[in-house]
Protein backbone atom coordinates (compact mmCIF):
# COMPACT_ATOMS: atom_id res chain seq x y z
CA UNK A 1 0.00 0.00 0.00
CA UNK A 2 1.51 3.28 -1.28
CA UNK A 3 1.40 6.60 1.21
CA UNK A 4 -1.06 8.19 -1.27
CA UNK A 5 -3.51 5.13 -0.41
CA UNK A 6 -2.88 5.39 3.13
CA UNK A 7 -3.27 9.27 3.11
CA UNK A 8 -6.17 9.51 0.56
CA UNK A 9 -9.42 9.98 3.14
CA UNK A 10 -7.28 11.56 5.87
CA UNK A 11 -8.62 14.98 5.15
CA UNK A 12 -12.63 14.19 4.21
CA UNK A 13 -15.22 15.78 5.34
CA UNK A 14 -18.56 15.31 5.68
CA UNK A 15 -21.28 16.75 2.68
CA UNK A 16 -22.75 20.16 3.79
CA UNK A 17 -25.97 20.40 5.01
CA UNK A 18 -27.90 19.36 8.27
CA UNK A 19 -26.58 16.14 9.71
CA UNK A 20 -28.70 12.26 9.73
CA UNK A 21 -29.03 11.56 13.22
CA UNK A 22 -30.06 7.84 14.73
CA UNK A 23 -33.75 7.59 15.96
CA UNK A 24 -31.91 7.23 19.16
CA UNK A 25 -29.97 10.49 18.27
CA UNK A 26 -32.97 12.71 17.44
CA UNK A 27 -34.73 11.67 20.25
CA UNK A 28 -31.58 13.41 22.78
CA UNK A 29 -31.90 16.30 20.56
CA UNK A 30 -35.35 16.81 21.00
CA UNK A 31 -35.22 16.44 24.33
CA UNK A 32 -32.29 19.15 24.68
CA UNK A 33 -34.21 21.67 22.47
CA UNK A 34 -37.81 20.84 24.07
CA UNK A 35 -35.98 21.78 27.49
CA UNK A 36 -34.33 24.92 26.11
CA UNK A 37 -37.56 25.74 24.31
CA UNK A 38 -39.41 25.37 27.68
CA UNK A 39 -37.04 27.64 29.80
CA UNK A 40 -37.44 30.51 27.08
CA UNK A 41 -33.33 30.98 26.14
CA UNK A 42 -34.11 29.45 22.10
CA UNK A 43 -32.80 32.92 20.88
CA UNK A 44 -29.69 32.23 23.48
CA UNK A 45 -28.93 28.82 22.52
CA UNK A 46 -29.12 29.62 18.61
CA UNK A 47 -27.11 32.57 18.95
CA UNK A 48 -24.62 30.10 20.60
CA UNK A 49 -25.03 27.55 18.38
CA UNK A 50 -24.25 29.63 15.33
CA UNK A 51 -21.34 31.36 17.17
CA UNK A 52 -19.78 28.33 18.12
CA UNK A 53 -20.26 26.14 14.82
CA UNK A 54 -16.93 25.98 13.52
CA UNK A 55 -15.79 24.43 17.43
CA UNK A 56 -18.85 21.47 17.31
CA UNK A 57 -16.07 19.25 17.59
CA UNK A 58 -14.17 20.19 19.68
CA UNK A 59 -17.12 21.36 21.99
CA UNK A 60 -18.32 17.11 21.74
CA UNK A 61 -15.05 16.42 22.81
CA UNK A 62 -15.25 18.35 26.32
CA UNK A 63 -18.52 16.61 26.70
CA UNK A 64 -16.63 13.67 26.80
CA UNK A 65 -14.12 14.87 28.49
CA UNK A 66 -16.67 16.00 31.19
CA UNK A 67 -18.89 12.75 31.04
CA UNK A 68 -17.52 11.63 34.36
CA UNK A 69 -18.65 15.21 35.98
CA UNK A 70 -21.81 15.54 33.39
CA UNK A 71 -23.25 11.45 34.32
CA UNK A 72 -23.96 12.69 37.86
CA UNK A 73 -26.91 14.85 36.29
CA UNK A 74 -27.94 12.54 32.94
CA UNK A 75 -26.95 8.98 31.94
CA UNK A 76 -23.42 7.77 30.35
CA UNK A 77 -25.11 6.34 27.34
CA UNK A 78 -27.08 9.85 26.54
CA UNK A 79 -24.53 11.95 26.77
CA UNK A 80 -21.93 9.85 25.16
CA UNK A 81 -24.94 9.77 22.29
CA UNK A 82 -25.48 12.86 22.18
CA UNK A 83 -21.43 13.92 21.86
CA UNK A 84 -21.01 11.59 19.17
CA UNK A 85 -23.74 13.10 17.24
CA UNK A 86 -21.87 16.61 17.88
CA UNK A 87 -19.14 15.42 16.00
CA UNK A 88 -20.65 14.80 12.80
CA UNK A 89 -20.60 18.26 10.61
CA UNK A 90 -24.07 19.09 9.95
CA UNK A 91 -25.15 18.77 14.31
CA UNK A 92 -25.48 22.43 14.84
CA UNK A 93 -27.47 22.92 11.54
CA UNK A 94 -29.64 20.13 12.54
CA UNK A 95 -29.88 21.71 16.19
CA UNK A 96 -30.80 25.10 14.97
CA UNK A 97 -33.61 23.33 12.94
CA UNK A 98 -35.16 21.45 16.07
CA UNK A 99 -35.11 24.32 18.33
CA UNK A 100 -37.00 26.97 15.64
CA UNK A 101 -39.36 23.67 15.39
CA UNK A 102 -39.99 23.21 19.01
CA UNK A 103 -40.21 26.80 19.23
CA UNK A 104 -42.64 27.64 16.55
CA UNK A 105 -45.20 24.75 17.77
CA UNK A 106 -44.11 24.64 21.64
CA UNK A 107 -42.22 22.33 24.02
CA UNK A 108 -45.42 20.68 25.06
CA UNK A 109 -46.78 19.55 21.47
CA UNK A 110 -46.60 16.25 20.25
CA UNK A 111 -44.40 15.87 17.35
CA UNK A 112 -46.97 15.58 14.14
CA UNK A 113 -45.28 16.17 11.08
CA UNK A 114 -42.48 13.84 9.45
CA UNK A 115 -38.52 14.08 10.58
CA UNK A 116 -37.27 15.54 7.00
CA UNK A 117 -36.89 19.22 8.11
CA UNK A 118 -37.49 22.39 5.74
CA UNK A 119 -34.50 24.35 4.20
CA UNK A 120 -33.54 27.45 5.80
CA UNK A 121 -34.20 29.45 3.43
CA UNK A 122 -37.48 27.88 2.37
CA UNK A 123 -40.29 29.81 4.09
CA UNK A 124 -43.99 28.74 3.32
CA UNK A 125 -44.95 32.57 4.33
CA UNK A 126 -42.37 34.45 1.68
CA UNK A 127 -44.06 32.53 -1.38
CA UNK A 128 -44.48 34.68 -4.62
CA UNK A 129 -47.95 34.09 -3.89
CA UNK A 130 -48.48 35.50 -0.76
CA UNK A 131 -45.93 38.56 -2.06
CA UNK A 132 -48.33 42.04 -2.81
Amino acid sequence: MSWRDQIRNAFAVDKPGAAEPTERQAEICDRVCKAVVKRGMTLPALMALEMGRPLNFMASQAIHFFRPIISVILDGPTIEEFANFLEQRGSVEYLCQRLEHWDRVGPEAQETESKQLPEASQDPNTDDEHRS
